[in-house]
């Protein structure tokens, strides 16, 4: 097994895993709100037996320690029980996803028997007006449904909730107070210059420093010491109580990323700052599949992420 080590000495250790670039929510982060970008039911999808090859392929030369499910939103890829079956097969134990939550309902008990770990779900706003107005959808009960069936089958939930000024800078305080209630982590995301955002954030920006300001009106809290490699800083409230803010533009996280990213059609960024995808397929030789590898490893930011064409729809979160 080769060691893929870059100048800073960062690894690939952590798969994220794109299964599909269609979503049953429209939220404004990710679309223009138009339909036909999410909503392709009708596309093609890859059979588990395409990821698992693949994801077979890489490992022979990585040594993956977890590997996170995403899309578009990946309960709408059809074959995900065996494919979370397979991924154990190949000894990745550690089996996550992020998803918006609102199919599922119906799927968390499925999921969590196949081996599924834990889920992020995705909850910008409880204000019913809030949500509707960034995801361009009604029923908000359908997402909060969604993670009391997870906490009820014993998945372990985090949210995550972006904070777009103007849109829910106000739902802050809500959404914190909703997780305390769950005893559930939450991480608050600045929004990223990614897609239609890639010039236009400005307008949007709300800082992981505003986001204290508002917690601090109603909360005590001191800072817990950050992990390695990972994506948020995280606050333990005097009541201890555990938030987090994924601080993508203040306060970069590049220096110890372990991420690789692999889509729908093959192809693995080493950043979601670079446009360039690199195809693999499981029929590469070794030689050839390690060169892949390595470009990945190049695409890395050294100090902050540059912001992308590319939309989370096209790479995954």
């Amino acid at each position: 097994m080769i060691t893929y080590t870059d100048p800073h000495y960062r690894t690939f250790t952590n798969l994220r895993l794109s299964l599909t670039d269609a979503c049953n929510l429209n939220c404004v982060y990710c679309t223009l709100g138009n339909e036909d970008e999410t909503m392709a039911d009708h596309r093609p999808q890859q059979p588990a037996s395409f990821f698992i090859d693949l994801i077979a392929k890489l490992q022979q030369q990585l040594k993956l320690e977890s590997i996170r499910l995403t899309g578009g939103e990946p309960l709408l890829y059809r074959h995900l029980p065996q494919l979370i079956q397979g991924l154990q097969q190949l000894n990745i134990q550690d089996i996550k996803m992020t998803s918006n939550g609102f199919l599922l309902e119906r799927q968390a008990q499925v999921l969590k028997l196949a081996g599924l770990a834990a889920i992020n779900i995705s909850l910008d706003a409880m204000d019913e007006g809030v949500f509707l107005e960034i995801t361009k959808r009604k029923n908000l009960k359908r997402v909060l449904a969604g993670i009391d069936a997870a906490l009820q089958c014993g998945l372990s939930v985090k949210l995550n909730a972006v904070i777009i000024k103007g849109i829910n800078e106000n739902q802050i305080l809500p959404l914190l107070n909703f997780a305390f209630e769950k005893n559930i982590p939450i991480r608050f995301l600045e929004i990223m210059a990614m897609g239609h955002l890639y010039h236009n954030t400005h307008n949007h920006f709300f800082s992981q420093q505003q986001i204290l300001n508002t917690i601090a009106t109603q909360y005590q809290f001191e800072p817990i010491a950050r992990k390695s490699s990972a994506t948020a800083n995280y606050w333990r409230t005097n009541e201890g109580h555990v938030f987090g803010i994924i601080a993508n533009e203040t306060t970069p996280f590049c220096h110890d990323c372990n991420r690789l990213r692999l889509d729908a059609k093959g192809n693995i960024y080493g950043c979601l700052s670079n446009n360039n995808p690199i195809f693999i397929d499981s029929n590469l030789p070794q030689y050839a599949l390690a060169q892949k590898i390595q470009a990945a490893m190049q695409q890395k930011q050294v100090h902050k992420f540059a912001g992308s064409e590319l939309s989370m729809l096209q790479i995954g979160g």
